[in-house]
């Protein structure tokens, strides 16, 4: 009895799950993915084009292998609420199509070459290296056009939660994203655009010494964001971080008032710059930023200035402070731990 209600329990969950997961299935031709891309209705978010790494090896044996026609894994977009699609995995697979079989220097130049592709190393297909697309004879070219893809498509009807965690799963060809990375792909607008500027924010950048490999990953970003989230929503924080921004990036995606926040964080970092003298949030003998340190900092400073107008400068050794430092570090993903470290800030920082 005790199995067949747990039976029972494992397919009404796996039910409900399967309702969020909402996709069609097309096969489309190398001609209309290029066409949908050069007219903007595919999409890929700057951050994968950032880490678009074949190198023309690589790409040639793809196209080596839909002229013999192997099979090819599907691609993955999201589809938008306008219609376009977001590229999800499967970048490199568009961008070589496009260095292959693009008609433009606009084209060539939106995946960072400057010419076409000329097919190079291939294993079969000897006779073909030293190519590119308009050398090959006028049967050769239609066959390669009129080649299809497997697109699966996340429907726009899958919900923003759905999304992320497909782009997690599938963001595996060579592309690592970390989950500041996948949200610029999915939660994409003026609130995106915002991060992105003051993650580049001089004052904020010199205040920042991250760890080596960290400096474009969306570490940066992700600052900025835990910053505006902690500051407007802190007891909304539960400990779950990913689904805590990720639920303050979709509700604020279209209603943030970007000129009000970029003030409020752009005179945030002004002042803790000064503070710091323009030297680096680093503990005395010790590498990167604590940077759950630094978050609460950066709320603490914006709070005692709403209430002040100017933060104190601490004593000498402040960001070595025991109660700061012990509330900032281990288990720190508590709504207890986050609201200890931020007032302990607060009382550092308030002008006396």
């Amino acid at each position: 009895m005790h199995m067949a209600v747990h039976a029972v329990d494992l397919q009404e969950q796996l039910a409900i799950q399967r309702q969020k997961v909402d996709v069609d299935h097309f096969d489309i031709t190398v001609r209309e993915l290029i066409r949908m891309a050069a007219e903007n209705e595919l999409h890929t978010a700057p951050v994968y084009q950032r880490k678009f790494r074949w190198d023309e090896s690589k790409e040639s044996r793809l196209i080596e292998s839909l002229l013999l026609n192997f099979p090819i894994p599907s691609i993955f977009v999201a589809a938008n609420q306008d219609g376009t699609w977001e590229v999800v995995d499967g970048l490199q697979r568009i961008s070589t199509l496009i260095h292959f079989a693009g008609d433009s220097a606009e084209l060539w130049e939106r995946v960072g070459k400057d010419a076409p592709l000329k097919l190079t190393g291939l294993r079969d297909l000897t006779d073909f290296v030293g190519l590119a697309l308009n050398d090959l004879p006028a049967a050769i070219k239609l066959a390669f056009f009129k080649r299809a893809l497997r697109v699966t498509a996340l429907s726009d009807k899958s919900n923003k939660d759905t999304r992320f965690d497909l782009f997690e799963r599938l963001n595996s060809g060579g592309v690592a994203l970390s989950p500041q990375e996948v949200r610029a792909a999915i939660y994409q607008g003026q609130f995106n655009d915002l991060l992105r500027e003051l993650a580049n924010f001089p004052e904020f950048k010199a205040t920042v010494r991250l760890q080596q490999g960290k400096e474009d990953d969306g570490t940066r970003e992700e600052m900025v964001l835990k910053f505006f989230a902690y500051y407007h929503d802190q007891d909304g924080f539960s400990g779950a971080v990913t689904a805590f921004l990720n639920n303050f990036m979709e509700t604020k995606a279209d209603t943030f008032d970007i000129d009000v926040e970029r003030t409020r964080f752009i005179e945030m970092a002004r002042a803790i710059n000064t503070i710091l003298d323009g030297a680096e949030f680093v503990k005395a003998n010790y590498g990167p930023t604590p940077l759950v340190e630094l978050e609460a900092v950066m709320v603490a400073a914006a709070r005692v200035l709403d209430s002040h107008g100017s933060i104190a400068t601490p004593p000498d050794g402040w960001i070595e402070d025991a109660e700061l430092v012990r509330s900032s570090t281990g288990g720190t993903n508590t709504k207890a731990m986050l609201a200890a470290r931020i007032n302990r800030a607060r009382q550092l920082l308030t002008p006396p």
